[in-house]
């Protein structure tokens, strides 16, 4: 499997249509890819978090990406926050494919030893849409790139969004799309579900 990096122009025939489907003007002009191209084809599941988790929604997080695990569903995501980074580990160990979307350049990165045989084997493929001279994670950045994970994935579960928290906000942005948000069914999660949002048995 082809490790290679790919620049995709808006105008080449491997740009994600999401992205202009659901950012329009605000699509990024180009994107940085290295691994597997095919698995953008697959229906992907993202997953966001706040970073301050509540214990008993971590252990909840723990138990879905085991079954994530088990059903073979793409998973898409930047993984930054702590319960973001504990589900792409225990993701990692899987089988399960996944797109990994850093909030920064990709381009002469030194890839991380656990991304390696993933990327090898064909089941991970890493994104950006920043440039090479975008090093340093900003919280525009971040933001960003959460737009791009939500207009790519298929189906968006947010393990926990803090009352107030810039994931909140994020979470009002992508009702205002008309994307349908899923989270557990917790008391911590109670702004979510006040925004519509569909419960997790």
């Amino acid at each position: 499997m082809s490790t290679d990096q790919h620049t995709l122009t808006r105008e080449h025939p491997g740009y994600p249509p999401a992205l202009s489907h659901w950012l329009g003007e605000q699509a990024p002009p180009e994107i940085t890819t290295q691994g597997n191209l095919a698995l953008l084809e697959q229906p992907a599941l993202a997953l966001f978090g706040s970073s301050q988790c509540p214990a008993a929604l971590i252990l909840r997080a723990h138990d879905l990406a085991q079954q994530l695990q088990r059903a073979g569903r793409t998973v898409i995501g930047g993984f930054h926050s702590p319960v973001e980074r504990e589900c792409l580990t225990m993701l990692l160990r899987g089988t399960q494919p996944l797109i990994f979307c850093p909030a920064r350049t990709i381009v002469n990165w030194r890839i991380p030893l656990e991304y390696r045989q993933p990327l090898q084997a064909g089941r991970l493929l890493l994104l950006s849409p920043f440039s090479p001279t975008q090093r340093r994670v900003t919280e525009e950045m971040a933001l960003t790139r959460n737009l791009v994970v939500g207009a790519l994935a298929e189906t968006v579960i947010v393990l926990y969004a803090a009352p107030g928290s810039k994931t909140e906000a994020f979470c009002r942005e992508l009702r205002r799309w008309g994307k349908t948000l899923h989270t557990f069914a917790h008391e911590h999660n109670a702004n979510l579900i006040a925004m519509g949002a569909e419960r997790l048995a």
